[in-house]
């Protein structure tokens, strides 16, 4: 089973950008399709965006759509969320997960391995 580290998280200012980076390590890399999750207080987790095993395939959710990419060196064993244009409500704790599986997914149960999440706060 593969594990995930993530990093790049902080404090920004509204307009900023901000790239987060998520490490994996134990199976091969090339076998999950990825995904980026975010969790504000008091709310529940939200799929952000997912991206294939071979990085061909993105998708967003719409209140990233257009400010964030999501992308993967699987030389490196790493996937990355490139934030443009933050809002302050992108002000939450970012997961990364993995999927054993070809097929992107939307939702939590979908994916079979978390790390343990970066915080991003963005000030008004």
């Amino acid at each position: 089973q593969v594990q995930l580290v993530e990093s790049g998280g902080g404090l920004v200012q509204a307009g900023d950008s901000l790239r987060l980076s998520c490490a994996a390590s134990g199976r091969t890399f090339i076998w999950y399709t990825m995904g980026w999750f975010r969790q504000a207080p008091g709310k529940e987790r939200e799929f952000v965006a997912a991206i294939s095993r071979n990085g061909g395939t993105t998708r967003y959710a719409d209140s990233v759509k257009g400010r964030f990419t999501i992308s993967r060196d699987n030389a490196k064993n790493t996937v990355y969320l490139q934030m443009n244009s933050l809002k302050p409500e992108d002000t939450a704790v970012y997961y990364c997960a993995a999927r054993d599986s070809p097929y992107l997914s939307f939702e939590l149960k979908g994916y079979d391995v978390w790390g343990q999440g970066t915080q991003v706060t963005v000030s008004s």
